[in-house]
């Protein structure tokens, strides 16, 4: 597949990876934000102090994150090379 394949996978909800990356286990999957997030759900004290002081909820927008090979989740951008990759594929 193509980085737009993949894109599309990942909006409807599949988990995707590359062939050509190093890690073992690493894979991408969309998160997909939230209108009106209640203050509470939010780990980072100054999101959710703009959250309480934005009538106690606040917007997130959507992200993709990375499953890394040492296992944590952390937001992710493509690189030029993973947007021009052909080598994505669904993860099962």
């Amino acid at each position: 597949m193509n980085f737009g394949d993949a894109l599309l996978a990942l909006k409807s909800g599949l988990k995707v990876q590359r062939s050509g990356w190093n890690g073992k286990g690493m894979w991408l999957s969309l998160s997909p934000g939230a209108v009106d997030l209640p203050a509470d759900k939010y780990w980072s004290v100054h999101n959710r102090e703009f959250a309480e002081s934005n009538g106690g909820k606040a917007t997130t927008l959507p992200y993709i994150t990375m499953k890394t090979a040492d296992n944590a989740i952390v937001p992710w951008l493509a690189s030029q090379t993973d947007v021009l990759a052909e080598d994505w594929h669904v993860v099962d």
